[in-house]
């Protein structure tokens, strides 16, 4: 593992400290679990945007001569 150096306000340091000890854990490991989490989640949007994009150009469907208005696409059945 590497080590991260981060500079925070002492204040908000002493009651992330006390939340931590409340949950059992550290500031340490919380913080490792949200860039965890976050580095996840971004690797995870890149990939889905890079499926649909590719679907996209895949897809064998096609609109057709026919357009729609605002108001058309936006009827409600009433």
């Amino acid at each position: 593992m590497t080590n991260l150096t981060i500079t925070v306000n002492e204040d908000t340091l002493q009651r992330a400290r006390i939340k931590a000890l409340e949950r059992g854990t550290s500031v340490n490991a919380l913080l490792r679990d949200y860039l965890e989490d976050f580095a996840g989640q971004r690797r995870a949007r890149e990939r889905a945007v890079k499926s649909i994009l590719e679907m996209s150009r895949e897809a064998r469907s096609y609109r057709g001569n026919r357009s729609w208005t605002r108001d058309e696409l936006h009827e409600r059945e009433r």
